[in-house]
This record gives structure tokens, sequence and C-alpha cells, in this order.
């Protein structure tokens, strides 16, 4: 039997689709050791057996906070489970097949949200989810399951502007979903530690340091910390140090009264025009006409 279960089915019209996001279904069940999977409580499109598997029309984002099981889908063999662990999230993409299903020794308990919308569509596009990669190494998080169960009150009172209300917390989770599984591999090691002390060194001392001084000064290889610094940051350490760098430049241009090559010679820029070229690439306009534009004296080109 459900030890748990709270689930809530949507109907979604156009009007809310415009928003960009509209929520199918969203609930919780929690499955004890030896039960049935899936209960058969639920519309006939959403059942279906392990060994058949499904195919829906809206994507899901299933969170599994106890317990344990298997997943599988069409874009990463059919014949390949996946093991699922508490703190795992799994993706499931429209037209996609798939299955899944807790041990039953353990069950599992999971909180999950269904929906559509071109919101979602972009991330896929853009490649911040992949149905290649539909397993999430999230881990467990409180602010999550309260997310979860935030959206399933609000689709439970289905008040005016209830979706565009589910569309927030749906964007929501799914950013702390991108981020907390970017960052796993990171966690339970030092790794984070020594990128976050390298982004510490490289705020105090940009001006001077190089980023094979950083590498050094957190004990790691060059090639590897410029590797892992990308990774985990986005940047290579090169780019980081100058985007610091005009970063304080453009402070300031803004707060004091020195000149442009006062300015790139505080920030150790012995070359003027290096300094101009950096900055007018970052800020597709010249130190000079950013400080007249954050004074109200002069719009930047790229306004004009």
């Amino acid at each position: 039997m459900l030890d748990s279960v709270h689930v809530k089915y949507l109907a979604v019209n156009s009007v809310d689709l415009k928003w960009g996001l509209a929520v199918n279904s969203v609930g919780y069940q929690d499955i004890l050791p030896g039960c049935a999977y899936p209960p058969k409580e639920h519309p006939e499109r959403y059942l279906f057996t392990y060994g058949r598997g499904r195919v829906l029309s809206e994507y899901q984002l299933l969170y599994i906070t106890k317990g344990g099981g298997l997943f599988s889908s069409e874009a990463t063999g059919r014949d390949k489970d996946t093991r699922i662990s508490a703190g795992d999230m799994f993706l499931l993409f429209p037209g996609v097949w798939h299955t899944y299903r807790p041990f039953e020794e353990s069950g599992w308990k999971e909180h999950w949200v269904g929906f559509t919308g071109e919101f979602m569509d972009k991330l896929v596009r853009n490649g911040f989810f992949s149905k290649e990669k539909p397993v999430l190494k999230v881990g467990i998080h409180s602010e999550i399951t309260d997310l979860y169960t935030k959206a399933i009150n609000i689709a439970s009172s289905q008040e005016s502007g209830f979706q565009q209300a589910l569309y927030g917390i749906v964007s929501h989770i799914l950013s702390l979903t991108y981020y907390y599984d970017k960052n796993h591999p990171y966690i339970e090691s030092d790794i984070s530690d020594r990128i976050n002390s390298a982004k510490i060194i490289i705020s105090d001392k940009f001006v001077t340091i190089t980023p094979k001084d950083v590498a050094e000064a957190v004990c790691m290889s060059y090639s590897n910390f410029r590797k892992i610094f990308k990774e985990y940051t986005g940047f290579s350490p090169a780019q980081y140090i100058q985007d610091v760098k005009i970063n304080k430049a453009k402070e300031l241009l803004t707060n004091t009264g020195m000149t442009v090559k006062e300015i790139a010679l505080t920030l150790g820029y012995e070359n003027n025009d290096y300094f101009f070229t950096a900055f007018r690439k970052k800020e597709a306009c010249t130190p000079q006409d950013y400080r007249l534009f954050t004074q109200g004296e002069k719009r930047k080109e790229t306004e004009q």
C-alpha cells in the first residue's frame, strides 16, 4: 500500500501556454517496500508497467528522496538500466520512451511535476538539459522538496493566475537541479574548496597574479587547475582574471576621477591600448564612453 500520496492533475489552456510553461500534474508518493508500482490511482495516460514502459507528451521531473530503483529510456538504451538513489532526479522528455520502478525491497519516495511549454523547449535546445543525460545528481535538499510542496498547494487551490505562479516554482526547481547537478562532481572532494579559494585569491591579487600563480597557491598542477576551473566557473582562469579587472575598471570609471590611463596602470595594464581593446570587447563601448554613460552624460554606443 501507499504510505502517503498527494497528486494533482491540471487542465491547461492556450492562454496558460502563452506564459511559456504550464503544469499538467504535480505530486508526491511514498511507495513502501513490496508495493505494486505504479499505483492504480493515476489516470490511464500515466499508467505503465516496467516491462512495457510508456511515452508521454510532456516533460516530467522526478525527485527521489528515499529508497532507490531503476530507470531506462530510449535515448540511453532500452536494455540499459540506470540505478537511481536517494538524491537523484530524472527528467522525462516528451516523445521519448522510458520506464522506471523502485526496488521491491526498499520502495522509494518520489516528488514529480509534469509540464509543457516553450520555456523548457528552449532550455533543451540550448543544451542545459539533454535526453541523453536524463539522470541528474542533485543530493537531498529540503529547499527543493519545499518547492514541490508549494506547487502542490498552489495547484490544489487553483486561484486566479495559479499557472503563472507554478511557472515560477518549476523554473526555480529546474535552476536548482541544474546548479546542484553541475557542482555534484566537486562536492564530495576538496575541489570545490580549492576553486572557491582560487576565486578569492584572484579577487585579492588580480592586478599582478597569473593563472599559474593561482594554480600553485591552491596546490594543483596548472593543466588540471585550468581544466577544472573552467568546468566549475564557465571561465578559463585567464578569462576570469580579465573579467575581475574589467569589473574593477568599471567601478573606478564610475566612482573616481582617475584618468583612463591611470586606471589602466592601476589594474596592471602596461599597454593602454590593450586595456582599451579588452574593455571594449567586453562592454561594447570605450572606457571613456562608459564613464560618461554611468554619470548620465552620454548613452553607450550600443544604445545609439
